[in-house]
């Protein structure tokens, strides 16, 4: 594969979406197995309601054929955009009362997603990057969103989830709870009942990400059947991002 050639920019007209929503399709329903009544398999996109009150984050590689140059993406949720259909994506899983309580600016962050082939590479900078100037520019105070995990065996993600729960625990401020029928606990095990470092290595690795600027996990993991998830919501106070957040942030703004 060529060196990437990275293009980032917000998604401009209808065909920038469904270029974003092909690539959600791919990673999933095709690959995490996810499925929905918003799914369109004859078109292979991925899609909802919220979609056209949000604005859409897309990296492209433009070193690789033009139907195929999406490579990430990102969808953010303001006040305004939640405030016209009435709720935040979140909030079908979580109680969000504490964020709203707060009186601070609120941007929602959801649906991210990398092609399989820059996983692990430097396209999540530039995403992160992007991010990063328009949470600057826009004066963002609270992101939040759910992240997920595959699958949704809890006995099988015990000891992930409970090192979530026991070691980052979002401050009683900003703590958003899960709610029914889709709610389940965090703390299935004891913090002495399990290897912490093999349950970090059990964390996805965008979470881990999250984690390490700074972030922390809303109260309870949600099961999501339709996506074959189970989702916690991460939740990052703006003035407490780490050190290497903030250097992106310096960067972005350079």
């Amino acid at each position: 594969m060529p060196d990437p050639q990275f293009d980032l920019r917000f998604a401009e007209g209808p065909d920038d979406l469904a270029d974003a929503q092909r690539l959600r399709y791919r990673v999933f329903i095709d690959e995490l197995g996810g499925s929905g009544p918003d799914v369109d398999h004859v078109q292979e996109r991925e899609s909802d309601d919220f979609d056209r009150v949000c604005r859409h984050l897309i990296l492209r590689d433009m070193a690789r054929p033009e139907a195929d140059r999406v490579i990430g993406v990102y969808r953010l949720l303001d006040e305004d955009g939640a405030a016209e259909l009435g709720r935040f994506y979140s909030e079908g899983e979580y109680d969000l009362r504490p964020l709203y309580r707060s009186k601070r600016k609120l941007l929602e962050l959801g649906r991210s997603c990398l092609h399989r082939d820059y996983r692990g590479g430097p396209a999540m900078y530039h995403l992160w990057t992007g991010l990063a100037e328009h949470i600057d520019r826009v004066g963002v105070e609270v992101l939040f969103g759910v992240a997920s995990f595959h699958g949704t065996d809890v006995k099988a993600l015990a000891a992930p989830l409970s090192i979530l729960h026991h070691r980052h625990l979002a401050p009683d401020n900003l703590r958003v709870t899960a709610k029914p029928p889709g709610a389940v606990r965090m703390d299935q095990l004891a913090e002495d009942a399990y290897d912490r470092r093999e349950a970090m290595r059990a964390v996805p690795a965008l979470i881990k990400a999250y984690l390490r600027l700074g972030g922390t996990v809303g109260a309870g993991a949600w099961i999501d059947t339709a996506f074959n998830t189970t989702d916690v919501c991460m939740v990052m106070d703006t003035r407490n991002l780490s050190a290497r957040a903030r250097a992106i942030y310096t960067r972005a703004r350079g």
